[in-house]
């Protein structure tokens, strides 16, 4: 996901170096309750910070991601490996929009990350609470192939990243809007990106294969997927995801977005299981066990490569 320089990192205060205690965190409280006038719509003149998308929501942003990161990886559960990824986009987005000129809207932009995370934090604390009625089928796949160590390191990743940009990402783009005030399309901030996204896959995976799963940078492996190819579908996956939500928005009736909706959801859900049937280990011969063994020992690891921003810690979030 990016590559750009450490020169910000000054300016990132980090907080934790060192597993948090399970029982440290506190009840989730959805963004939507304790962030009054919440609204998916980008209103810059809102007195929310993220609806207006002041630079202040970003740390909120990180705060509730790096929750759930913590947690999951002080358990080694394998919900780690996408929730520790999310953090390390945001942080890649934020140090990207602190470059003059890189998006043409960064409150804009501010508030689209704020919106997308908010769709995955709602459903994983919804899951754990066992309100499932409100977790999005993809999301339910995700969620219960890392509880039951269904699948590789690699494809928790894919699941994460499926059920979030195949099934979200289309209702965030329509909610948040396609088009700015003079007409022009979003289209060119949503696809700045890009321009980070293939640079951010090399230390991606490398930290998860030092601290979580070790099979996840050995490409020659059953599970394994090159950084190219894995940087191609997710290219592949967000540009659907835009024709997705422009449908959305150009649906005539509410009939018709209900058959754009649907097929949104069931793309995302045929993705999820082609992700199982590739990336499961199989039964009475392989299992999570080496894995689970290795990411007890190596969880709170440094992570070996540098992102765009700096060096990363194994706990927390900087910014």
């Amino acid at each position: 996901m990016g590559v750009l320089t450490a020169a910000v990192l000054s300016s990132f205060v980090t907080v934790g170096t060192t597993a948090p205690a399970h029982a440290d965190l506190l009840p989730y409280v959805p963004w939507s309750s304790y962030l009054p006038g919440w609204t998916d719509q980008y209103v810059p003149s809102s007195d929310n910070d993220c609806v207006a998308g002041r630079p202040s929501c970003l740390k909120g942003t990180l705060k509730e991601q790096s929750r759930i990161a913590d947690d999951t990886a002080a358990s080694c559960s394998h919900n780690a490996v996408f929730a520790r990824a999310y953090v390390r986009m945001t942080q890649l987005y934020g140090y990207t929009r602190d470059i003059p000129g890189y998006y043409q809207d960064v409150p804009y932009f501010n508030h689209v990350d704020a919106v997308f995370a908010r769709y995955y934090t709602d459903a994983y604390y919804n899951w754990q609470g066992g309100n499932r009625t409100a977790v999005p089928q993809a999301w339910l796949t995700a969620f219960d192939a890392a509880k039951n160590k269904k699948v590789s390191g690699t494809g928790d990743l894919l699941l994460g990243m499926n059920a979030h940009i195949n099934r979200d990402l289309p209702y965030v783009m329509a909610a948040v809007g396609l088009v700015a005030p003079d007409g022009s399309s979003r289209k060119p901030d949503y696809d700045a990106v890009e321009a980070w996204l293939y640079d951010a896959t090399a230390p991606l995976i490398a930290e998860f294969a030092q601290r979580f799963d070790p099979a996840m940078d050995d490409t020659q492996d059953p599970f394994g997927i090159g950084n190219w190819a894995l940087f191609q579908l997710v290219s592949a996956w967000r540009e659907n995801a835009w024709r997705n939500a422009e449908a959305l928005v150009n649906a005539p009736t509410p009939a018709a977005r209900a058959l754009v909706a649907a097929n949104i959801e069931n793309e995302a859900n045929l993705a999820a299981q082609g992700i199982l049937t590739s990336q499961s280990y199989l039964p009475l011969v392989q299992s999570s066990a080496s894995r689970d063994a290795y990411c007890a020992v190596h969880k709170s690891d440094a992570p070996p490569m540098p992102y765009a921003f700096g060096n990363a810690t194994a706990w927390g979030y900087a910014y």
